[in-house]
């Protein structure tokens, strides 16, 4: 499996994971603060895994790069509370890696071979 499906399955999921929390804790109400940042990080998520392969890389590295410090902000919101929001840490544990992840990988340095075609 190449980075790039992998990338793909792990923002659908994360996204998805992200949607459900929000209806099994009751969190589309007018006084969530995460409610607006969660709904653009699924859609940023699910729109980035579904973009052609040359448009999907920098869209998911941006997205979950985005992913980052939206779930950065929410296990720092459990933390002030004296809880530990595992979901959140989990989430941002994952969209970490796959920024860096997909970011290192774009940076493959050229080889000898495309140099000399120019």
């Amino acid at each position: 499996m190449s980075l790039l499906t992998a990338a793909r399955i792990v923002a659908v999921g994360l996204s998805l994971a992200t949607f459900v929390f929000l209806f099994l804790h009751d969190s589309f109400r007018s006084d969530n603060l995460f409610l607006v940042p969660d709904l653009v990080l699924c859609t940023a998520l699910a729109v980035a895994a579904a973009l052609p392969g040359r448009f999907a890389v920098p869209a998911l590295i941006a997205a979950f790069g985005m992913t980052c410090g939206v779930l950065a902000t929410s296990v720092s919101s459990y933390a002030v509370d004296g809880e530990l929001g595992f979901a959140s840490l989990l989430g941002l544990t994952t969209s970490l890696a796959m920024t860096v992840l997909l970011a290192h990988h774009g940076r493959q340095p050229a080889r000898a071979a495309d140099l000399n075609q120019g």
